[in-house]
């Protein structure tokens, strides 16, 4: 729930603990089975029947301010994707979004790779301290993005800050795993999403609010 000051502040929730019907799956209209509540929180489970892939969020938002908590399971890896684009034309968030990475850095493979572990830009920038809490535990993400400045905060820490949009941000694209991908970054504004990476995965607390 939100709180009288975070309602006179603008917040509104992305996800209310019960029902999860301000998101829905990319290029569809519904919410996959393998994304259900579980006390309270957005779970993604690999072993559970139907389908999954990864959620978005029913509206888009160029300037904001997005807070969640996030748990990942035992060498588990997700993802929290901004300025989303959803289109017939793409397969994924990931081909137009930014990503902030969710991972369990102590044994996930992805963990090798500088860039690829938890609160970095996901193959762009490291985070500039580790502030990671163990897989199990709550982390607690702040993003703000606002005209392209962009701030990744985890567990009260900002990690990674960046501008987008300006011939740094270009060239950070073309020295990442992004740099094929015409259209990647190139969105002002966009949908918020999730990610099913075949992992085990929580999300609570998403609240947003437009600035």
């Amino acid at each position: 729930v939100l709180n009288s000051a975070e309602k006179q502040e603008g917040w509104e929730l992305l996800f209310d603990g019960k029902k999860i019907d301000r998101f829905h799956n990319f290029n569809k209209t519904t919410v996959d089975s393998k994304w259900y509540v579980d006390d309270g929180a957005i779970h993604f489970d690999p072993e559970a029947k139907g389908e999954g892939g990864d959620l978005i969020s029913n509206e888009q938002y160029e300037n904001f301010e997005l807070k969640l908590e996030w748990k990942i399971s035992n060498c588990g890896n997700s993802g929290i994707f901004f300025n989303v684009v959803e289109d017939e034309k793409y397969c994924c968030p990931y081909l137009t979004g930014p990503e902030m990475q969710v991972l369990d850095n102590t044994c996930h493979p992805d963990s090798r790779f500088v860039t690829h572990r938890a609160g970095d830009l996901y193959d762009m920038i490291e985070t500039s301290m580790v502030t990671v809490k163990p897989a199990g535990e709550w982390n607690r993400v702040r993003i703000v993005s606002n005209n392209g400045e962009v701030e990744f905060w985890l567990n009260g820490y900002k990690v990674v800050e960046f501008t987008m949009h300006n011939e740094e941000w270009k060239q950070m694209i073309a020295n990442s795993k992004f740099s094929q991908w015409e259209d990647f970054g190139l969105a002002r504004s966009g949908h918020i999403g999730i990610q099913d990476h075949s992992d085990k995965v929580w999300f609570r607390n998403i609240k947003i609010r437009r600035l």
